[in-house]
């Protein structure tokens, strides 16, 4: 089979494309014939050995996966944790869910894992309740797009998005954002103050880190929650006590990986993000399909902010 395959870190040029045996399913485990493989930024990272988590070489990248089970013939969407990037991927039968009718792949591929994420940024990590006001950073991009959209349904007041271009800005606005501003981190938190008449504000969605992280701590009300489930600019932080205590705010946290294993985590969340998407409530932003071989050129559009919504690998290609 044709697969994208690492046997160094580096740039994007480390993604090869080469031929490998189709991948042999262990027990409990299904195999996938990939119609299409779902792009993180985290990707980014695991190519880089700047991920949370360590691989070993050679990998094969791509945490999620769409397409059709070998033994039963059912559309699925999966979470393989990694050979993504290929025509066939193994993943564990508990990990692996049927694709209602009239959903596609690439729907599918947003919801499993950004979908999810944007879930529990608002009900696990933020407890977003009682009209509180919302920032979501990148609000065009894969997590961000359908926050913005499940805010007002989450419990959210007034939802502020950020975003780098015009562009992406109008549409977070027609996505549902009472205010859209520039993400830059130079000015951002006057800017979301002032998005917020005035007020400082509730909770914070971040995954940049760095400066805007920072901005995005300043800018928090009493008793205000930033959560932070990615490190974009590669830029740690560091957070002083003191400085929670003196304005009673909170830094929450978040890693999908720990919702693997803990089935109420997912199975409830993603159950009721397929039935708002069946319902019209909710709309998949998806960007292009790229084809395998152009993994290389996916992910540094990715990387490079050129992307909007959820962007995916087409092994068919």
């Amino acid at each position: 089979m044709r697969a994208i395959q690492m046997s160094e870190y580096g740039g994007p040029e480390v993604l090869q494309l080469v031929e490998l045996p189709r991948p042999m399913p262990a027990d409990g485990e299904v195999l996938v014939r990939v119609n299409r493989a779902g792009l993180n930024f985290a990707d980014t990272h695991r190519r880089t050995n700047t991920y949370l988590a360590k691989d070993e070489l050679p990998l094969v990248p791509g945490a999620e996966v769409a397409g059709v089970r070998e033994d039963s013939g059912e559309r699925v969407v999966a979470l393989c944790g990694s050979g993504g990037y290929a025509e066939y991927a193994t993943a564990p039968g508990a990990l692996t869910f049927p694709i209602p009718d009239g959903v596609d792949d690439q729907t599918a591929l947003a919801l499993v894992l950004q979908g999810l994420t944007a879930w529990h940024l608002y009900r696990t990590c933020g407890r977003v309740s009682g009209g509180e006001s919302v920032v979501v950073h990148s609000a065009a991009g894969g997590v961000g797009s359908l926050a913005v959209q499940l805010g007002k349904a989450m419990g959210a007041g007034r939802v502020i998005a950020t975003a780098s271009t015009q562009e992406k800005r109008e549409l977070a606005l027609q996505l549902g954002a009472d205010a859209a501003v520039d993400g830059a981190a130079e000015g951002l938190t006057e800017r979301l103050v002032q998005a917020n008449g005035g007020a400082a504000v509730d909770v914070v969605f971040e995954m940049a880190g760095g400066a805007v992280f920072d901005a995005s701590l300043e800018a928090l009300a009493p008793f205000g929650r930033l959560v932070t489930y990615g490190i974009a600019s590669q830029q740690s932080n560091t957070v002083r006590s003191g400085d929670l205590m003196r304005r009673s705010r909170a830094v929450v946290g978040f890693w999908f990986a720990h919702c693997i294993g803990r089935p109420a985590m997912i199975d409830e969340a993603l159950a009721d993000l397929f039935e708002r998407v069946r319902r019209g409530e909710l709309r998949v932003v998806t960007g292009p399909a790229y084809p395998l071989a152009q993994a290389a050129r996916a992910q540094t559009d990715l990387a490079q902010r050129r992307t909007t919504g959820k962007i995916t690998l087409d092994p068919t290609a």
